[in-house]
């Protein structure tokens, strides 16, 4: 039995963890739970079958063999950390937290636990990885948010952005995936994951467009090179618990954890 355990127990967590419970349980110890704010850790325990520990972060990488993190870019890089050092196996959500952070990828490579890092809520990150090992041109997200979807987000206190004042299809946002991270940490996670899987946060190029009209999540990606062109698009629906999450990328936490467990690996 592989023992796992969450870090944020917020609306990722939470589906993960049932996950867990509901379809792994053959081959997963649920093991430990760990938040800033214990009532979101305590709430989630009642939820479930059996009752992990809730412990700190020290404690809890110490009784796990996989540490997933789903609590947020400002704490993603210490989790990578720490699990690395104590050779730990650690699935990062909050991919953001880790960029311009070279050296874990260094310390991944050195360290008996495994870096795993979901696809969410993008699509054809798989193709993106293996057109790399050519010469790329261009790499271009343009995501479209609903207004809920981008509330709070750094970028609009900045500049002085009233979002509720936003009546029609508006871009928000033009500029490279490190401005994008910087600027919307929980919304454009999928700008981290594009960037590792191809030419970097300071050359992919992202575009960001709200609407009171919009319903759904949308995630286009644009890749040019010596391949050729490749264009994906997923409109996701956004999570009931939470607009700022699309459904598909709790799904691709699950996918992931699916082949971690499995002898059979699909795509790359």
């Amino acid at each position: 039995m592989v023992k796992v355990s969450i870090v944020g127990c917020g609306t990722i967590g939470s589906a993960i963890a049932e996950s867990l419970e509901n379809s792994f349980s053959d081959k997963v110890e649920l093991t430990a739970l760990c938040d800033i704010d214990k009532r979101q850790a305590d709430k989630l325990v009642e939820k479930l079958k059996k009752s992990p520990r809730i412990l700190s972060l020290d404690a809890l990488i110490e009784v796990s063999d996989l540490v997933v993190e789903a609590a947020s870019g400002n704490v993603a890089a210490e989790v990578v950390r720490k699990c690395l050092e104590n050779g730990k196996d650690v699935m990062v959500i909050s991919i953001g937290g880790l960029i311009g952070q070279a050296h874990l990828f260094e310390l991944a490579e050195k360290s008996k636990g495994r870096l795993y890092l979901p696809s969410g809520a993008l699509c054809g990150i798989d193709a993106v990885r293996a057109v790399c090992e050519t010469e790329i041109k261009i790499v271009e997200l343009i995501t479209r948010k609903p207004l809920e979807g981008l509330r709070g987000a750094p970028y609009f206190k900045e500049k002085g952005i009233d979002i509720d004042k936003i009546d029609k299809e508006t871009v928000v946002f033009e500029g490279s995936a490190a401005e994008a991270i910087k600027g919307f940490p929980k919304n454009v996670n999928v700008s981290a994951i594009l960037s590792i899987a191809g030419i970097g946060p300071e050359k992919t190029m992202v575009k960001i467009v709200t609407s009171p009209a919009y319903k759904k999540n949308s995630h286009q990606i644009i890749v040019e090179g010596a391949f050729g062109r490749l264009e994906a698009r997923t409109d996701n629906v956004p999570s009931p618990q939470n607009p700022k999450t699309s459904y598909l990328a709790i799904l691709s936490c699950i996918s992931t954890l699916k082949q971690i467990f499995s002898h059979v690996k699909i795509g790359g």
